[in-house]
């Protein structure tokens, strides 16, 4: 995610907390939340049960302030091995 702007940035934590909040009721869980440097702000650690899940708090969360989303699925060891398997 990224934020723009540094105006409301006194916010941030509370814009967090509800975008916490929205996911959990979404049916996500998120794990971890690092501040980052460069392209992006933050980077959330969401688990969910697919990939539609975290769609459904976009728009809400959204219109709390300039906030862009990108969504990157990530798998355990274990679960790439069976997509690998399952290829050939």
């Amino acid at each position: 995610m990224s934020w723009s702007g540094i105006k409301n940035i006194s916010e941030s934590p509370n814009r967090l907390h509800a975008a916490r909040e929205a996911y959990r009721a979404a049916g996500a869980e998120t794990k971890e939340f690092y501040l980052v440097m460069r392209r992006y702000d933050g980077v959330p650690v969401i688990e969910a049960p697919e990939v539609e899940t975290l769609e459904k708090p976009t728009p809400d969360t959204r219109s709390q302030g300039a906030v862009r989303r990108e969504f990157i699925s990530a798998s355990t060891k274990g679960k790439y091995r069976k997509i690998i398997a399952s290829l050939s």
